[in-house]
């Protein structure tokens, strides 16, 4: 029987407490194929009620029986990841191979990380005679995005169970299935009754309660600079711990001693990945002005290698925006770069030929774009590359800076000292040196309004423990 329309609260599925119900639209059809219960203040109030009578038992669970509890979780996840495939094919659009490859894959390495880093990890140690004692920070409250659901749930999950935390998890209301598959995971790998809750539901009517409520801890919340903003100020009430993983803005830049047609080439898919819609996509291509034509030529042919369409054919690369929203908004940006004087080199405006529904978009590259257009600016999250000439390297690096973003970087060169001096210089929390495989062990997070915190392996796992100082302890 489907659990679509529960909540997961105190080790088992429930229905909410006032019936409510929201649709969710496949966004390659546009058609309703499922629906959710969407829950309230009240519902809330009942997951924390549990996660905060499961804490004192589990806080005090040890090190060795976490880990055994996160590779039961690891085999339950691997066992049901067909089923996950296709809840993120459904929900978000994305191709099924996509779904398979990349989103339910993030979810699996990311607990193998999390196993990793548990196995070696020191809770406490002396410094001198003082005791360095790191404890769970209690019950944490998790909002989740619907770009990568998966992704998202398990880099906050994980390193809550790791460390002892008992927890409260929000999926987006855009993309929930996903999440109640993890929830039914959680279930039969034995997590303990009121360890591990999941509300459904909006922003305002769950998300915030969750921000705002006087007995969760911590938050730790994945979206929006704007959503992110709105969480914070409502965490602020109860002086809560919030980590944040927001917007970003990318910049990529190619020096003059890169593989300039690799470079470019990877560049575009870099950014065109999923859609367009991740938060650290080198959504900004600096080249040199001397080779900016180039850069065109490349990136429009490295473009209309981008397939969109049906996410269950095999020769699609890209499927659609998530919503009518967002299809909305990337339209109205695409438009702005026309309007703003920007060379269109691919794509534009309207849905690819052939496809007459589904919130698809044309994979877009615009060049001549100038540092002050609003494609510069904005982060778009759909497949829109911004080509932007730059005379001097200090220039490429003063306008990457130039950005109230600093999740990710990206620099391509064929020399990899002048790239790591390069990469010293960029204000982000990642920066990637010629298109590296992703780290799974490496800190993820932001600069400025790209957020607080890290998330990965050990990296997750700091920021859900707080430190005690016991003096006098002793050797």
């Amino acid at each position: 029987m489907s659990n679509h329309l529960k909540f997961y609260i105190g080790g088992a599925f429930v229905d909410p407490v006032a019936p409510a119900v929201l649709d969710v639209v496949n966004p390659a059809t546009e058609e309703v194929y499922t629906r959710i219960s969407v829950g309230a203040a009240a519902d809330v109030d009942l997951a924390v009620a549990a996660a905060r009578a499961a804490f004192p038992a589990f806080s005090r669970v040890s090190q060795a029986d976490r880990l055994a509890l996160l590779k039961r979780i690891l085999d339950v996840y691997n066992a049901r990841s067909e089923d996950l495939a296709r809840a993120v094919m459904e929900e978000m659009g994305a191709p099924l191979s996509f779904a398979r490859e990349a989103q339910v894959w993030a979810g699996r390495v990311h607990l193998e990380a999390t196993i990793a880093a548990l196995a070696d990890f020191s809770f406490e140690y002396p410094r001198g005679s003082t005791r360095i004692v790191m404890e769970p920070i209690g019950v944490v409250g998790m909002i989740t995005p619907w770009n990568w659901p998966l992704n998202q749930i398990v880099c906050k999950v994980a390193p809550a169970i790791a460390t002892g935390c008992t927890m409260v998890l929000k999926p987006s209301e855009i993309a929930p299935i996903s999440g109640t598959i993890f929830a039914e995971i959680m279930d039969e790998a034995g997590v303990p009754a009121g360890v591990f809750n999941m509300v459904q539901g909006t922003g305002p009517d769950v998300g915030q309660v969750i921000a705002e409520h006087p007995g969760v801890d911590m938050v730790s919340f994945t979206g929006s600079t704007r959503a992110g903003i709105i969480v914070a100020q409502s965490a602020a009430v109860t002086v809560k711990r919030v980590a944040q993983e927001l917007g970003g803005k990318s910049a990529n830049i190619i020096l003059p001693d890169a593989d300039f047609e690799a470079a470019v080439s990877a560049g575009v898919a870099g950014c065109f990945g999923n859609t367009g819609q991740s938060c650290d996509a080198p959504t900004r291509m600096f080249v040199p002005a001397d080779r900016h034509d180039d850069a065109m030529i490349i990136a429009r042919a490295a473009a209309l290698t981008h397939k969109v369409g049906d996410p269950l054919a095999e020769d699609t690369v890209l499927g659609p925006l998530v919503s009518q929203v967002q299809f909305d908004k990337v339209q109205r940006l695409i438009q702005s770069g026309i309007d703003e004087g920007a060379t269109l080199v691919a794509g534009g405006t309207g849905r690819p030929d052939g496809l007459n529904r589904g919130y698809f978009v044309k994979p877009t590259v615009f060049g001549n774009v100038r540092h002050d257009m609003t494609i510069s600016r904005e982060e778009i999250f759909g497949p829109v590359l911004s080509i932007l000439p730059y005379e001097s390297e200090a220039e490429a690096i003063e306008m990457a800076n130039d950005t109230v973003y600093g999740l990710a970087a990206y620099v391509a060169s064929g020399d990899l000292d002048h790239a790591r001096a390069v990469a010293r210089e960029l204000r982000a929390g990642t920066v990637n040196i010629n298109y590296p495989d992703w780290d799974t062990h490496a800190p993820f997070g932001g600069y400025k309004q790209s957020g607080n915190g890290r998330e990965y392996a050990d990296w997750g796992i700091h920021d859900f423990l707080e430190i005690k100082g016991i003096v006098g302890y002793g050797a």
